[in-house]
């Protein structure tokens, strides 16, 4: 136990995910023992995150604007969108640069033991837009792009419930299966079952 701020900011860091307390201690004395103006520089990134960040008023992703760049851009095949968990999964998608649609970030999973549920999702707002609200163009293929665990198979799941009444909608989902570069010995049960049913001819 550290005396007054220093215990502050170890408490306040340990808070963050990912970080447990050893790592929040170190964190501490390292800005501790850095230059004021590295410390100013992080607290005024910090600053600007909380002001000027904002959620797309579209799809839910982090911007700068109303509306993201990825929304804004007439390039993008707004008839494709590809839905998420979180902003950083859009991240992770566009990394691929394989697709060339839009998203619609959910903000979460269906996780009912810490009291997540539909209503605090962005559900509502991804059934308003394949149903046609506002100016933007019919939505022909809706991608499900959950995390591989129990909370993104079940909202995978409850989304194909609601999706199945759209006439003309396609809903897919990502293919799951071995990672490039793997051992198929080291491979789980599933995961392996999985690359099995999800075959493709060469």
């Amino acid at each position: 136990m550290f005396e007054g701020p220093v215990q502050d900011l170890i408490d306040e860091l340990g808070r963050l995910p990912g970080i447990g307390p050893k790592s929040a201690q170190r964190i501490a004395f390292h800005l501790l023992a850095t230059e004021e103006a590295d410390v100013t520089r992080l607290q005024e990134a910090l600053q600007k995150v909380k002001i000027g960040v904002v959620f797309c008023e579209v799809c839910g992703n982090v911007s700068e604007q109303p509306r993201c760049r990825i929304c804004s851009d007439a390039r993008r095949d707004a008839t494709l969108v590809c839905v998420v968990e979180e902003p950083k999964d859009v991240v992770a998608v566009e990394r691929t640069r394989e697709f060339r649609g839009r998203y619609h970030v959910l903000g979460g999973a269906l996780d009912p033991l810490s009291g997540i549920g539909p209503d605090q999702l962005r559900v509502r707002e991804l059934l308003q837009r394949i149903g046609g609200a506002g100016d933007e163009p019919e939505i022909a293929e809706v991608i499900l792009a959950m995390d591989p665990n129990t909370e993104g198979e079940a909202t995978a799941t409850y989304l194909v419930r609601l999706l199945r009444d759209f006439p003309g909608l396609t809903v897919t989902k990502l293919a799951s299966g071995l990672p490039m570069g793997g051992d198929l010995e080291f491979a789980d049960e599933l995961t392996l079952g999985r690359a099995l049913a999800g075959r493709r001819a060469f």
